[in-house]
């Protein structure tokens, strides 16, 4: 790993776990969005690991149970430049340093939903340690969203993992389905 400063965006940058280690000398905060459970899993295990409180980031109208309807609203809330609002918001975030972010990769980049949660979540001096799942295609763009939604906060690099589980059962099943010529 490089100890290099990797600007992505006027007042923030990502920084290599090198460089820096995340202040993890106060208060922790994991939060997530996830929607077939992968991202939850990993939040989970960082709850318990770190200890931290642990807040899962929810609309206020969820998406729909279809996996399908749900890549084409977020679709259509990315391209329009969506914030759909949030099922409940963090009180305070004074009391935290580190606040480890967690969501899948819908469309290669972060969700809408995250880009909500940075709206209403002051992280100005915070330091934020993403962890990601995605479906094969890698972290797209989600590291400059956070940087351009979350200027005043430190970015660290975070941890991602391929999880495409939810498209690849559906995918199986269905093929499988079409073999048994079941309407």
């Amino acid at each position: 790993m490089s100890s290099l400063l990797l600007p992505l965006a006027a007042g923030s940058a990502l920084v290599t776990q090198v460089e820096a280690a995340p202040r993890l000398d106060g208060k922790a905060l994991v939060a997530f969005f996830s929607r077939s459970g992968n991202t939850r899993v990993i939040a989970g295990q960082l709850s318990r690991a770190l200890p931290a409180d642990l807040f899962e980031i929810e609309l206020a109208i969820p998406y729909p149970a279809d996996y399908f309807e749900t890549v084409e609203q977020a679709r259509q809330e990315r391209d329009r430049g969506d914030r759909p609002p949030l099922k409940a918001q963090l009180a305070s975030t004074a009391s935290y340093t580190t606040v480890f972010l967690g969501f899948p990769i819908w469309g290669e980049t972060a969700p809408p939903v995250i880009r909500s949660f940075l709206a209403v979540s002051d992280l100005a001096g915070k330091t934020i340690i993403p962890f990601i799942t995605h479906g094969g295609f890698g972290l797209g763009n989600s590291q400059a969203v956070l940087a351009s939604h979350a200027p005043q906060a430190r970015l660290m690099e975070g941890f991602s993992m391929q999880a495409p589980q939810e498209r690849q059962t559906i995918e199986r099943v269905a093929g499988w389905l079409e073999t048994l010529k079941v309407k």
